[in-house]
């Protein structure tokens, strides 16, 4: 069976996103007064085969708290959905 895993990985509220206060500044510099935070993070899609859905997502949740996160620095969220 075919599965979709989207991993979305962000920089932990504590640790500082100089990409996102640059993307912040230059909104505003452009007349954007209404943006008040922004937080730049990745999305990480992967196609995968597995038997069922319980080992897609136990495979998928491995890769991203081992290689596709920091964990020092990242929290990530993972969504898993079968392909036909």
């Amino acid at each position: 069976m075919k599965f979709k895993a989207s991993v979305n990985v962000m920089l932990k509220p504590s640790v500082l996103d100089p990409q996102g206060a640059t993307l912040e500044r230059a909104l505003k510099s452009m007349g954007h007064r209404n943006v008040s935070s922004i937080r730049v993070g990745k999305l990480i899609e992967l196609t995968m085969d597995c038997e069922n859905q319980e080992a897609a997502a136990k495979l998928a949740d491995d890769w991203a708290d081992k290689l596709l996160a920091n964990p020092n620095m990242e929290n990530y969220s993972l969504t898993l959905e079968k392909l036909p």
